[in-house]
Order: structure tokens, then C-alpha cells, then sequence
């Protein structure tokens, strides 16, 4: 019995070792198992979801009702909605003309204060002060008249007044459509202005009207310039001729027209320099442009002016001066929802008599938009 005892201690003692190991590399074989077998089944989820998705996307491009959604003109209720919120990109301007306004017409009776009041109203958002003379003198004749009492009254004038110093303009772009050849837009203006992004927004909003577009890339003297305008090209599906930096702008602008014209491209968008690196007169160079630009094939029916609209009263003496080298046929002002100078519209319209024909009210390629000028108005009585 005691031999028996012994023996199985000694046999217990000789096993624990092998069990010990046995149990450890079961523990280590499960532990992989787990591991192995969770991978796989992540990775049966995962192609689970990309089959789901495969299968998805190819039920969409294989639906027959899925089509593509035709460029149609905005409905009543778009419109509506595009002014709101055009309105609400005026918010400068009209923040600071309504504010300086209601200064004006809060007094009891129409007095010499309530003249200075509108004075300042008008030239804080850069009327100038032709223009702002132009605008109170027949307001100042019906209060004269006995025909306007109450200040209330006077700013109701004042509104119809600045509508009607407005109404006369043809804001329409000039197309030609009976032309067998290019119509031509001359895009001038300083540096810095807006004159790429201008003509790559034009671009855009031609392409939507089914033309075609070709873009010269006559600002040859700034730097990467012709670069943007690749861009913006690329973005609108427009073509593009471009030049040698500081080469010959009128050679690139007579290049793009004789190209559209043997691919016959509606639209030939010509950039211009907004300033030259040499000692050359910028006027002349631009006029050089024009009169190249009429040579072609092509034919000149726009020459769009671009004025950055928080220059206030340096975009009119631009005006002049452009207007002067190039027969400007209307403005673009850009910038116009980042500034509070937006006055600078009645200015160039009453002394120049050149029509703004389009607004810029932000960076996106659909935010260039028609000038409308009862609802500019409208926006700054708000």
C-alpha cells in the first residue's frame, strides 16, 4: 500500500510538467482561433458592404428613370428666392445707407437738417457728390412745391427717384447671333479687380445658354495669370489660347479669335493686362487690343468694364479712363456683397451714362448675377 502511494506521487509529479504544457499551448491555439476567426468574419462584413454598395451603384447607373437634369430657366418662386437672398448679400451697403437714412427722416418736419441727413446718406454710400445733387433736386423742388409734407413721404421719393435715375439703362450682354464669326468680349480693368474670376463666371453662364466659349489669355504682364485662367477654363469647358509671358497681348487675342473662328466657337472672352511691367502707356496698349481685336474675323460687341466695388470712388475715375481707351459698353462690379460703397453704381450710370450690367455677390461660379436695379434699390431701403 505504501509502494502504491509513492509510485503515484512520483508519477503525479512526473506528468504536471507535460499537463502544464499541454494546457498552455491549448490556451495559445484557442487564442489564435479567436482571433483568425474574428478577422474573417470582419472581413465577410466588409465585403458584405462593398457588394452592397457595388450593387447599389450599379442599380443606379442602370435605372431607367435616373436622367440627367436639363439647364432650365429658374420658376417665379427661384426667382423670388435668388432676390432674397441677393438681398441679403447687400448687407453692407444697405446697413450703412438705411442706417445714416433713418437718421435723416426720424425728425417731426422736413427741415435743413433732414437735407444734411440725406446729403451724408447718400455720399456714405458713395453717391458722390454730382450724383447725389442730381438726385435730391427734384425732392427738393416737390417739398418747395407743398406736394411732399412728411419726412415719411420724402423717403418714398427718395426711393422712386434713385429707381428712376436707373431705369433707362440696357443691361443686356450684347451677343450678335446673326454674325458667321466670333462674337468678341473685351474683359478691361485694374489688377486685382476680378478680371479672371469675371470672365471664367461669364464663361460658365454662357456654357449654360449653349454657347461655346474660348478664352484668350491677353493679360500676358502678371504673373500666372494665364495659369487662373487655365483653371477657370478647365472648370467651365471653355478652350484657351495663351502666350509667352510678356509677349504681345493683341497677337494672343488675334490667335484666340482666328482659332475660334476656324473651330467655330461662338464666344471669344479676351483677358487684358491691368497694368504693363514696362514704360508703355496702359491705355494705349488696351486700345492696340480693340483695334486688333476688330481686324479678325470676329467682331467686338462687348467691352466689359470690371471695377471692384470697394474702391468707392476711384472705380469712377477707372471708369473714365477705361471708357476713354476702350468704348466701354458696360460695368461688372465685383465685391459688391463685401462693401458698403455700393452707391458707386449711380455714379458711374448718371455720370458716365455706361449701364452696370452685372454684380459679383460672392466667390462661387454661379455668384455673378444680372444687375437689377429696382431690386438694388428696393435692397437698400430695406
Amino acid at each position: 500500500m505504501l509502494a502504491l502511494e509513492v509510485f503515484a506521487l512520483q508519477l503525479a509529479a512526473d506528468l504536471a510538467p507535460k499537463i502544464l504544457l499541454a494546457l498552455t499551448v491549448l490556451t495559445v491555439v484557442f487564442g489564435i482561433g479567436v482571433v483568425v476567426f474574428g478577422r474573417r468574419r470582419d472581413s465577410k462584413v466588409d465585403l458584405g458592404r462593398d457588394d452592397f454598395a457595388r450593387d447599389d451603384l450599379a442599380k443606379v447607373a442602370t435605372e431607367p428613370n435616373v436622367v440627367a437634369t436639363p439647364v432650365v430657366a429658374p420658376k417665379a418662386t427661384e426667382k423670388v428666392n435668388a432676390t432674397a437672398t441677393d438681398r441679403d448679400r447687400l448687407g453692407k451697403v444697405r446697413s450703412s445707407f438705411a442706417g445714416a437714412l433713418s437718421t435723416a427722416l426720424t425728425r417731426s418736419a422736413i427741415t435743413a437738417e433732414t437735407w444734411d441727413g440725406l446729403e451724408e446718406a447718400l455720399l456714405r454710400a458713395d453717391l458722390g457728390v454730382a450724383t447725389t445733387t442730381k438726385v435730391l433736386a427734384p425732392l427738393r423742388e416737390l417739398v418747395k412745391a407743398k406736394k411732399i409734407i412728411q419726412p415719411n413721404e420724402l423717403s418714398a421719393a427718395l426711393q422712386a427717384e434713385m429707381t428712376s435715375q436707373l431705369s433707362n439703362s440696357v443691361r443686356e450682354l450684347n451677343f450678335d447671333q446673326s454674325l458667321n464669326a466670333p462674337n468678341i468680349w473685351l474683359v478691361v480693368g485694374v489688377n486685382g479687380a476680378g478680371k479672371t474670376t469675371t470672365i471664367g463666371k461669364l464663361s460658365a453662364q454662357q456654357r449654360k445658354h449653349g454657347r461655346t466659349v474660348l478664352m484668350a489669355a491677353g493679360d500676358t504682364f502678371r504673373a500666372a495669370a494665364g495659369d487662373q485662367l487655365e483653371t477657370w477654363a478647365q472648370r467651365s469647358g471653355a478652350e484657351i489660347v495663351r502666350g509667352s509671358e510678356g509677349g504681345d497681348p493683341s497677337s494672343v487675342v488675334f490667335d484666340g479669335v482666328a482659332r475660334a473662328t476656324a473651330k467655330k466657337i461662338d464666344l471669344v472672352l479676351a483677358d487684358t493686362a491691368g497694368r504693363l511691367q514696362n514704360n508703355a502707356n496702359l491705355m494705349e496698349e488696351l486700345t492696340k487690343v480693340r483695334r486688333v481685336a476688330d481686324k479678325g474675323s470676329g467682331k467686338v460687341t462687348e467691352v466689359l468694364l470690371v471695377i471692384d466695388a470697394t474702391t468707392g470712388q476711384n472705380g469712377l475715375t477707372q471708369a473714365k479712363q477705361f471708357a476713354q481707351a476702350t468704348a466701354v459698353t458696360g460695368v461688372v462690379l465685383t465685391k459688391l456683397d463685401g462693401s458698403a460703397r455700393g452707391g458707386i453704381v449711380f455714379a458711374i450710370e448718371t455720370e458716365l451714362q455706361i449701364p452696370v450690367k452685372l454684380v459679383g455677390l460672392g466667390e462661387a461660379i454661379d455668384d455673378l448675377v444680372e444687375f437689377d436695379a429696382a431690386e438694388f434699390v428696393a435692397a437698400l431701403f430695406d
